[in-house]
């Protein structure tokens, strides 16, 4: 077994029904990889400070209440021990600006949340295809 196969991915959403959507989804692709939930910015911020194993994944909202997406990547990416962590904007907005920040900000891929189950479902059997078994990451340290 490899490493990002014990590797948490660190889910950031305020929705809870999103975010069981997205477990949902990543039950369907029979994902060993345990799931870990932030409801907020400063939440994931907290876990990230005392979880061990690292994620291998961090799936983040954008738009939250508080400390939002945008300044938690921020803060993930200018945080040594956090900036290889990739990080996957998974949002309802498809504005430019958005996109464009976010990659400025250092996000490793941009995806919007399709409106429907099924298309979630889809687009989550791809991540965890590209993330988990084709991508090479980096081993934490």
């Amino acid at each position: 077994m490899q490493q990002r196969d014990t590797q948490p991915i660190l889910i950031v959403e305020d929705s809870e029904d999103d975010f069981e959507a997205t477990m949902r989804a990543f039950k369907r692709t029979n994902l060993r990889n345990s799931i870990r939930w932030a409801a907020s910015g400063q939440e994931a911020l907290d876990m990230l400070a005392v979880m061990v194993p690292k994620p291998g994944l961090i799936l983040l909202d954008l738009n939250m209440p508080g400390l939002d997406g945008r300044k938690t990547l921020e803060a993930i990416k200018s945080n040594a021990g956090w900036r290889k962590i990739p990080v996957v904007i998974l949002t309802t907005s498809d504005d430019e600006r958005d996109i464009e920040g976010c990659y400025a900000l250092g996000a490793n891929t941009y995806v919007q949340k399709p409106v429907d189950l099924d298309g979630l479902f889809a687009a989550i059997q791809r991540l965890k295809e590209y993330w988990f078994e084709i991508a090479i990451l980096p081993l934490e340290d």
